[in-house]
């Protein structure tokens, strides 16, 4: 994967160029989808390489081209590059997002070089929102990101990139008129370049985090069993992410989750219900409530709903049973809401939690400073 912060700073040039570097090397390269937006430069590294013909989608009154995914299955090449893996597919395809499309091709064996900003990665969702004020809706939850064998930062000053769209380069003149106004404002990208770097050097951690643990895993092998040494086990960071039907709940399952990977820790999601809120008719409430558990879940992280009468015990004892170090729970505004996802329940779970780190999230607006 290609990371890089904002367009224009040369993701999709640089992974070209190690396409025709691949297939300089003998092996079977091919294009599933490029978008060169009109740069001259980057549509000449295309020259040389094979492409494959994209699948148009017919959607209302246009025509859309996307990723044939089953021609690319097809066709088998070694290596596949697909653009934009942050990409929503038009509505009607098979698959919503072109980064499930790019896992079905690694599923078959075809090894693929992509490209995506740092602004799509769903656990900075709320920090871009809070620096730019503008709130990104396609998205890549971090574990498929993590799943990538490698990740290269493409890097660019923000006055290069500047540079860069007061000569036409990157857009068009109108198109980067607007572009400097809005988005793309030196204060902006000098942001999101770090939160770039910051994520890059994030994910060569890991990688090197998970050899080490195998080289752990092999120097602890015993015959005919697998035995890390208790002193790893008993460094295992867990985490309760609290849920509530509140709005500001997404925000604290991405905060959760991104702080969990940083941690290599084990992730819960938990909500915990009365026995009265089980027998009631669904109301809009409670239907946010599982709109935020399916979010977690697909962040890859285990959700559980608990019942009883004294939430903050019920929640407090089954982080103590699952061996959770670290709970995170949301002090939001209380108009609107029930009293108990209020102040009271966060004083009791800081009571009654006293052996673990409770940290408590306060609901942040654009004001907020990251």
């Amino acid at each position: 994967m290609y990371l890089g912060y904002a367009a224009g700073v040369g993701k999709t040039y640089k992974m070209l160029e190690e396409a025709l570097e691949l297939k300089h090397q003998g092996m079977d390269v091919v294009v599933g989808y490029v978008e060169p937006h009109g740069r001259k430069d980057t549509i000449a590294k295309v020259v040389g390489l094979e492409l494959v013909p994209r699948r148009k989608v017919q959607y209302k009154t246009a025509t859309f081209e996307e990723l044939d995914t089953d021609a690319i299955l097809q066709r088998h090449p070694q290596v596949c590059i697909v653009d934009e893996f942050a990409h929503t597919n038009v509505p009607g395809s098979e698959r919503t997002k072109r980064w499930q499309d790019v896992q079905i091709l690694l599923d078959a064996g075809i090894d693929v070089l992509t490209t995506m900003n740092v602004q799509h990665l769903e656990g900075l969702n709320d920090q871009i929102w809070q620096i730019t004020g503008v709130r990104v809706r396609e998205t890549v939850p971090d574990w498929v990101v993590k799943d990538a064998d490698e990740v290269i930062m493409t890097d660019l000053t923000p006055r290069a990139l500047l540079n860069r769209l007061e000569r036409g380069v990157v857009y068009a003149p109108d198109k980067a008129r607007r572009a400097m106004e809005n988005f793309f404002q030196e204060s902006n990208l000098v942001a999101l370049r770090e939160m770039a770097l910051l994520q890059t050097a994030h994910e060569v951690e890991v990688r090197q985090s998970t050899q080490d643990e195998v080289e752990d895993v092999l120097r602890n092998l015993k015959p005919g069993a697998l035995a890390l040494t208790p002193q790893a086990a008993s460094q295992k960071e867990r985490i309760l992410i609290h849920v509530t039907p509140a709005p500001a709940s997404a925000a604290l399952i991405r905060r959760g989750r991104r702080v969990a990977d940083y941690l290599h820790a084990d992730c819960f999601a938990v909500y915990v219900e009365s026995e009265e809120d089980s027998k009631r008719a669904p109301t809009p409430e409670f239907e946010a409530l599982e709109k935020h558990l399916s979010f977690a879940r697909n962040l890859h992280i285990e959700t559980r709903v608990l019942q009883g009468k004294d939430a903050a015990k019920v929640l407090v004892d089954f982080a103590r049973q699952q061996g959770v170090t670290q709970i995170f729970v949301m002090r939001t505004h209380e108009n609107g809401w029930p009293h108990i996802f209020g102040r009271d329940l966060l004083r009791q779970i800081v009571h009654l939690a006293r052996d673990m780190q409770v940290t408590i999230v306060a609901e942040r607006g654009r004001s907020a400073k990251l």
